[in-house]
């Protein structure tokens, strides 16, 4: 089952109709309302690195201290405790994901 963690914007509007153009099923998860669960946020970071994660034009993460820090642990925490510094849309399917909108890599999902 793919997952669509996402907020509100262009991006996740794009890939939320990608998948249903295709008629692929998935599940989305608001994660600016419910956040994004510690295991889900370890296996995106395994499949695209910590620094595609993070939106670095958001407010939340210029506003933050941990933009000074190079601290992987510290910065990880912070993106778990305020999902507003994420860069959404992430889609997940199993061990696959992507940041953002990336519809080349998504052409062989089911």
């Amino acid at each position: 089952m793919i997952q669509i963690y996402a907020g509100k914007g262009f991006e996740t509007q794009k890939t939320e109709r990608f998948f249903k153009e295709r008629r692929i099923s998935f599940q989305r998860v608001d994660v600016l309302k419910f956040g994004i669960g510690r295991r889900e946020l370890e296996s995106v970071r395994a499949a695209v690195g910590l620094g595609a994660l993070i939106d670095r034009e958001s407010r939340a993460f210029l506003e933050s201290p941990f933009r000074f820090s190079d601290d992987e642990a510290l910065i990880f925490s912070a993106l778990l405790e305020n999902p507003r510094m994420l860069r959404l849309p992430i889609a997940r399917n199993g061990k696959q994901a992507t940041v953002g909108y990336s519809p080349e890599a998504w052409a062989d999902w089911k």
